[in-house]
């Protein structure tokens, strides 16, 4: 009896936890269908009708009079219809339904219900998005209409240019910071640690200004090296904090014996606990790093917008307001802004759950 309850509730566990995951998926589905699509399908249709559905195909056409009077009522296939009807599309009695397919020149589709999918897909959206040059896109109208490329390639090199240095940056001093903290002794230690984690309240924007300010005196904003700087310093508190949830957790038996053997603190940072502490170093640097890559504020703050050095956040909210109705270009960018985060966190997957459990139990 007790067995068939533990399998009914991990079932309902599952269950749960593959509708939560579901729900996550299909918006990230959405967008990348939707980055694959041809403009005039985008603005037509929506992303879910690649699969196969029930909709209205042109079976055939009427061409009316060029003198028909759309005021009056309309004939086509021995009924009278309003212009209204034929613009909304209406039924009639073997299941057909008529539209307008060009109400200028007259001519009316008669349309009937079949299974279809539109599978017609293409890669020029990220070909456009990522280039600089112009290219041309075919309106639902017929009408080609000719555009410049977002040129997003130079942004993803600026936000890598950024992320990396301000993820390994400060990675490595809260390592050091987090053995000090757990393993040495020295005078005020318990008063800097807890300025660390009093650190972790201190809302970012707070110190954006003064902040901002000094950079400037000292000719650091507008740089890569004021922009790294300033990730290291609000990305610190959280990294040493959840450094030393694991590192101090590490059995003591092998520091005593590495001390009784002659090692020095650095040997055994570098010997024993960077390889001990993978699965914590792997964990927060998914965090610092997904920060880091989706950052706005802070590079806006002390980089600017200025092309050459917009990273990917800016350049794709400037999209928004510059081509607000151009879904396939937007789509295809947040796609490739997708692209990286989604790789570092599958690389460094295994080590996350490990990192997070790490400092929960002793030994």
């Amino acid at each position: 009896m007790r067995r068939h309850k533990r399998k009914g509730s991990k079932w309902l566990v599952n269950g749960i936890l593959g509708f939560i995951c579901l729900i996550w998926l299909i918006p990230t589905l959405g967008l990348f269908i939707s980055s694959v699509r041809t403009p005039s399908d985008i603005l037509q249709s929506g992303w879910w009708t690649i699969f196969p559905h029930h909709a209205w195909k042109t079976a055939d056409q009427v061409t009316l009079p060029k003198d028909t009077d759309l005021k009056q009522l309309i004939g086509v296939l021995g009924q009278n219809y309003t212009d209204d009807q034929l613009k909304t599309g209406v039924n009639i009695s073997d299941g057909r339904r008529l539209i307008w397919e060009n109400r200028r020149n007259r001519i009316v589709n008669v349309q009937k219900k079949e299974w279809t999918a539109n599978l017609n897909f293409t890669l020029d959206n990220y070909k456009n998005v990522l280039g600089g040059k112009q290219y041309e896109i075919t309106q639902p109208d017929g009408s080609r209409k000719t555009e410049k490329g977002s040129n997003l390639s130079r942004s993803f090199i600026n936000t890598l240019t950024v992320s990396i240095p301000s993820t390994v940056i400060p990675i490595l001093i809260a390592s050091f910071a987090a053995y000090a903290f757990s393993w040495m002794r020295f005078p005020g230690r318990k008063t800097m640690f807890i300025i660390v984690v009093a650190l972790l309240v201190v809302p970012l924007q707070v110190a954006l200004i003064p902040v901002l300010k000094n950079f400037t005196a000292l000719g650091l904003n507008g740089n890569y090296l004021g922009v790294w700087i300033a990730h290291t310093g609000f990305g610190l508190p959280l990294a040493t904090y959840f450094l030393y949830s694991y590192i101090s957790q590490l059995p003591r038996d092998l520091f005593e014996s590495a001390f009784m053997d002659g090692a020095s603190n650095f040997t055994i940072f570098t010997r024993l606990i960077l390889p001990l502490s993978v699965p914590a170093l792997a964990s927060i640097g998914i965090f610092q790093f997904l920060w880091v890559w989706n950052d706005y504020l802070v590079a806006l703050v002390f980089i600017g917008s200025q092309p050459n050095v917009q990273v990917l956040s800016m350049r794709i909210a400037e999209m928004v307001g510059s081509y607000g109705n151009d879904w396939h270009l937007l789509t295809a960018a947040s796609f490739v802004s997708m692209l990286m985060p989604l790789a570092v966190f599958f690389a460094l997957q295994k080590y996350f759950v490990r990192g997070l459990m790490g400092g929960s139990v002793k030994g």
